[in-house]
């Protein structure tokens, strides 16, 4: 019953800018803290963003100054505005949904993006 579906993935040129979006159903998106992943051949799955419940947000020194992490509990969507991307930034990008009160994890299914000129 519960699904994370991410969108706004594709191609983009180095400089470009894209906006990813993840739709949640069957949790209440309010309890749970949201994450972006990003996935790339050969390397370890890497956390690009954090937003707690509370609105709070971190990011690692990888992307931090050009994405962005941004939720709307009213319509249980969580999403990352991508500015300013290398070629670097190229994987699949993942949301993840962390329960508040414990160690439940969902995840989505994940889009690609790819960052080439």
């Amino acid at each position: 019953q519960v699904q994370l579906v991410e969108s706004g993935g594709g191609l983009v040129k180095p400089g470009g800018s894209l906006r990813l979006s993840c739709a949640a159903s069957g949790i209440i998106f309010s309890m749970y803290t949201m994450r972006w992943y990003r996935q790339a051949p050969g390397k370890q799955r890497e956390l690009v963003s954090v937003i707690t419940n509370g609105g709070n947000t971190n990011y690692p020194d990888s992307v931090k100054g050009r994405f962005t992490i941004s939720r709307d509990n009213a319509n249980n969507t969580v999403s990352l505005q991508m500015n300013s991307l290398e070629p670097e930034d190229t994987a699949v990008y993942l949301c993840n949904a962390q329960w508040i009160f414990g160690r439940t994890n969902y995840w989505g299914q994940g889009t690609q993006v790819t960052v080439s000129s």
